[in-house]
């Protein structure tokens, strides 16, 4: 077997299945998949008008929700992501990427279901659970899991894959907002204004792209580098080459000043 053919794959029982090389370049789509989609929680404004007017429809009534109840459900949201990123970040390295991407769509897709049963209850309480809480915390998951995989992967370049995937969360944003405002206008009739509607479709689809980049995601063998990769034998400045427990670490005061 040729090398080319070595690193882009190996036979196995008369199949080629793919080496280390090719799945290194496929984490990055898998990355993707899943920040694309949890970036919407920066469009989330976009919902705020119509929610104000899901009675009145065409303006606020006296039972309609109000813009500073409304501001919580992001608050709640970016708070889970927080929170479910500390509280998880031993499980998604233990548990591995891909139960942690499972996991991390269930609860957002899962999040805008229910948000969205809160929105046809019109019961805001329903709707912090859902997109809040639920949803927060497939934010902290879905937000780790990828840059920690993306860094295994590329330990010559750790600042252009980390990068990679926070492009995406940031692009999510710039493809929901226009895309949630789109849909909203679809499912809109004179008496409805078409948020839960909404947020059934976003759910479901956001839910399918974060399953794929569960599929396509891969761990690389232990001891794996890059070809050609040869580790530093001394560490930079500012960078330690000593481990640290993640209990020991908050013990330390540096933690919480980053904090």
């Amino acid at each position: 077997m040729s090398e080319a053919t070595a690193s882009a794959g190996v036979f196995s029982r008369g199949r080629i299945t793919a080496g280390p090389s090719f799945n290194r370049w496929m984490v990055p789509p898998a990355a993707l998949c899943v920040h694309l989609c949890i970036g919407q929680a920066y469009a989330f404004s976009v919902f705020n008008l119509p929610m104000t007017r899901l009675l009145g429809i065409t303006q606020s009534t006296p039972d309609d929700w109000k813009l500073t109840d409304l501001g919580w459900i992001f608050s709640i949201a970016i708070v889970f992501l927080g929170l479910s990123a500390a509280v998880c970040g031993r499980w998604v390295e233990e548990g591995g990427p891909r139960k942690a991407m499972v996991t991390a769509g269930l609860c957002w897709g899962g999040g805008f279901l229910v948000s969205a049963l809160g929105v046809y209850l019109h019961n805001l309480w329903i709707v912090y659970l859902g997109y809040g809480v639920i949803g927060g915390i497939g934010l902290g998951i879905g937000y780790i899991s990828p840059v920690s995989t993306l860094i295994k992967w590329f330990p010559d370049r750790p600042g252009m894959a980390t990068g990679m995937a926070i492009m995406g969360f940031g692009g999510g944003a710039f493809i929901a907002s226009p895309l949630s405002v789109w849909l909203m206008r679809q499912f809109s009739t004179p008496t409805h204004v078409g948020v839960a509607e909404t947020f059934i479709v976003l759910g479901v689809v956001y839910f399918c792209f974060m399953m794929v980049g569960a599929a396509i995601v891969r761990l690389p063998p232990p001891g794996w580098m890059p070809a050609g990769y040869v580790p530093p034998a001394q560490s930079k400045k500012l960078i330690t080459s000593s481990n640290v427990f993640v209990y020991q670490a908050l013990k330390t005061p540096q933690f919480w000043l980053i904090w």
